[in-house]
């Protein structure tokens, strides 16, 4: 089935704005200033700064804070400039900004766990502060007094956590490499479900509140697209990058999700196509097209006097099948598959030429991408690197 696409804004080559280069050690998260020429980094150096762009045209601090331990993470709300810093002694401090991002002002700090902070996360509607620990812990915190209204017990490492405001879920994704949905109360949580599509650890995790889509990124190059609110978990894999995805943001007005990989690949996916679920992988003692049994099947081997193959799995069919009926390779973007695959020969001869189209863009950003955050109103990506560089994009799509 071919892709019903509609004239829409399109992606283009991303425009390097600006570099800051002055960095002492890896950037584990910054983010960029809303209506602000401005940027916020929190670093393994134990550095928090703030970087306003001067008339030169280059970035410099105008806040330069130490903590009292390396900093792993941090959430900050433009609304109320309320900055949490989650560092790896298990500490989440908050602090106040101007207005002219010139002075930092200490507000809290609180034990929230007892290893490092993996992730942290303001809400402003519930005034809550989400965290994940390497104590395999999720904590919920009040942030006008600090006080810890609940907790709960995680399988493995969490180093992905978003919350839905409206119906209070927060969607955890840990180091096993499922996703955990819990619904929180002021001071109690329940469990919903949990999601297991991934063979590596969860990265990243992205929430459309419009789509009711939750987007998950791995360690195994996968992103996974889980439809929770039109088909009740539907999953739809989207193979792009080569290396562990680690970082994910959607953009609502263009319908495009932007991902990042450790690869220092920038992906852009158009997710206003109708895509298919990749097939269950069926099993089968022999080939499912020339019948030739597996190496396994000994019975069917000794009465058939041949020699056992090795198995294989059509991607866009899911049978079972040895390598002769089995040759070819193609893309199959709408399956998600944007590199080519291994397809079953019949499968091969059926996909058509629109079918390989693809539906997302390749851009290198020639650093690899620790962490990235995407500001919507100006349409800016923020990329920081191992190579202790953060890059401004511009993403600004252009009219087909």
């Amino acid at each position: 089935m071919a892709a019903d696409i509609s004239p829409r804004p399109q992606a283009r080559k991303p425009v390097l704005l600006s570099k800051i280069e002055a960095l002492q050690d890896v950037v584990n998260t910054a983010v960029i200033i809303p209506k602000e020429d401005g940027v916020i980094s929190v670093s393994q150096d134990r550095t928090v700064r703030v970087w306003l762009k001067r008339d030169s045209g280059q970035y410099w601090p105008s806040i330069y804070h130490t903590m009292p331990a390396p900093c792993s993470c941090m959430s900050f709300n433009p609304e109320t400039r309320r900055l949490s810093v989650g560092m790896d002694n298990g500490v989440v401090s908050e602090f106040i900004l101007s207005e002219d991002y010139n002075k930092m002002t200490p507000a809290r700090s609180y034990q929230a766990h007892q290893g490092g902070v993996t992730v942290v996360l303001f809400v402003l509607e519930m005034e809550w502060v989400l965290s994940t620990g390497q104590d395999k812990s999720f904590t919920w915190h009040c942030s006008e007094s600090g006080q810890q209204l609940g907790t709960y017990r995680t399988t493995a490492w969490v180093s992905g956590l978003q919350f839905d405001v409206e119906t209070r879920h927060a969607f955890v994704g840990d180091h096993s490499g499922q996703v955990t949905i819990l619904k929180l109360e002021q001071d109690s949580c329940s469990l919903v479900t949990t999601f297991k599509g991934h063979t590596g650890n969860v990265t990243a995790l992205c929430w459309d509140p419009v789509q009711r889509v939750l987007f998950s990124g791995s360690s195994d190059h996968s992103i996974i697209m889980w439809d929770i609110g039109g088909r009740k978990g539907t999953a739809i894999e989207m193979q792009g990058h080569n290396e562990k995805v680690q970082g994910l943001c959607y953009a609502p007005h263009t319908r495009q999700l932007i991902s990042c990989g450790s690869d220092g690949g920038i992906v852009v996916w158009n997710m206003d196509v109708t895509r298919q679920e990749t097939p269950e992988w069926l099993d089968s003692d022999s080939c499912q097209r020339c019948e030739q049994p597996f190496f396994w099947n000994f019975k069917q081997m000794w009465d058939s006097k041949k020699i056992g193959l090795r198995q294989h799995h059509c991607r866009k069919c899911g049978q079972a099948v040895c390598g002769k009926c089995s040759s070819k390779r193609s893309t199959i973007p709408l399956m998600g598959f944007e590199f080519e695959v291994r397809v079953c020969d019949s499968c091969h001869e059926s996909i058509t030429d629109e079918e390989r189209a693809p539906t997302a863009t390749f851009h290198d950003s020639k650093h690899a991408v620790v962490h990235m955050h995407y500001e919507p109103t100006r349409s800016w990506l923020l990329t920081s690197g191992a190579d202790r560089v953060i890059k401004l994009w511009d993403m600004t799509p252009v009219v087909s």
